[in-house]
């Protein structure tokens, strides 16, 4: 007896799947090739330089010491001062801008007392920032 195969028409649907495993074999091929070309590539190195190149000694900072107390302490190491002054908030901004007319670029730096309350840096911060000081710096002790 034979068999009659029976033909039907076939329908042809859409396939919404998205065949992946190609992507992962560029992806894998691609992570074989950064893996194998990553100890070829040298860092850059800065030069930095020494000071025998620099054309002008660094800047001696401007320090103001925020006491624990409240007071404040002008330590000017640029104009050659050696006992620090004392200042009222009152006076920060008519003293520092005659300090940086002579030269705006003077780095300020915000000394504070390890008991000093945040409140009192952020206002000389802030006093500072109204006076459009470009280098504020606060000092810090390294650990020892």
């Amino acid at each position: 007896m034979a068999i009659i195969a029976r033909r039907t028409p076939s329908r042809r649907r859409m396939l919404s799947d998205i065949n992946v495993v190609p992507y992962i074999d560029v992806m894998l091929v691609l992570v074989v090739i950064l893996m194998v070309s990553a100890p070829f590539v040298t860092p850059s190195l800065v030069e930095l330089p020494t000071v025998g190149k620099t054309s002008k000694a660094p800047d001696q900072p401007i320090e103001i010491v925020v006491k624990s107390d409240g007071r404040l302490l002008l330590n000017d190491r640029s104009a050659g001062a050696s006992a620090p002054v004392d200042l009222r908030m009152e006076d920060l901004g008519a003293t520092i801008e005659q300090k940086l007319a002579r030269n705006p670029d003077t780095p300020v730096v915000i000394s504070g007392d390890k008991a000093v309350r945040y409140e009192s840096v952020t206002k000389v911060m802030d006093a500072l920032y109204k006076l459009h000081v470009r280098r504020v710096g606060l000092a810090v002790k390294p650990a020892a």
